[in-house]
């Protein structure tokens, strides 16, 4: 069984902001293979969509941003699933407008949500994408930047990038992060990333 998590914040103010691509690919995702999202068992604070024949969770945690970890601990409790078979993409500052970043493991590179998985779960060991939503004007306060909408000029270049990023989902789910990593780790000009860039 997969888990695949998209990080945000809930609520129509949130919609259309780089905070809440994770939000935008999951439901992308949902509405790809008609799954319908329906509230969390348990009272755990997330609503889930169930996608071949229950074989995976999507997960839309509902507790914002930077207490994502305690939907998620309790999501893959409730349907025992190992932090490697769970999926957590949120948007990335430090990556171009665009650009995908698949990683097995790792830091949290001090992105909050992912902080609060991390610490929730207890370990590293969980798969993440990142959306890149660029860092924008450096003078502007990083919160008021992804928390705002996309500029016009930004909006076919993000929406490329969710429907790439729901191709990387379906990938992790099919053959894992290595599979997934190998085929959308790639700069905005084609050429394969490496661990350095």
């Amino acid at each position: 069984m997969k888990l695949v998590i998209g990080l945000g914040n809930p609520g129509p103010q949130y919609d259309g902001t780089r905070h809440n691509v994770g939000f935008a690919a999951v439901d992308l995702l949902a509405k790809r293979h008609s799954a319908h999202w329906e509230t969390a068992p348990r009272g755990i604070d997330a609503l889930i969509a169930r996608w071949r024949a229950e074989e995976v969770v999507l997960a839309k945690p509902l507790t914002f941003m930077n207490n994502s970890g305690t939907a998620v601990q309790s999501l893959m409790q409730f349907f025992k699933i190992a932090a490697p078979d769970a999926l957590v993409i949120f948007d990335e500052a430090q990556l171009e407008t665009g650009r995908l970043r698949i990683r097995p493991e790792g830091s949290a590179g001090g992105h909050n949500g992912l902080k609060s998985v991390i610490a929730s779960l207890g370990t590293d060991l969980v798969p993440r994408l990142r959306i890149g939503v660029g860092r924008g004007d450096q003078r502007r306060d990083l919160a008021d930047h992804v928390l705002a909408r996309f500029d016009t000029d930004e909006r076919d270049v993000i929406a490329k990038a969710i429907e790439e990023a729901v191709d990387a989902a379906e990938l992790f789910v099919a053959e894992g992060p290595i599979a997934a990593m190998n085929r959308f780790n790639r700069k905005r000009n084609g050429q394969q990333e490496t661990d350095d860039n």
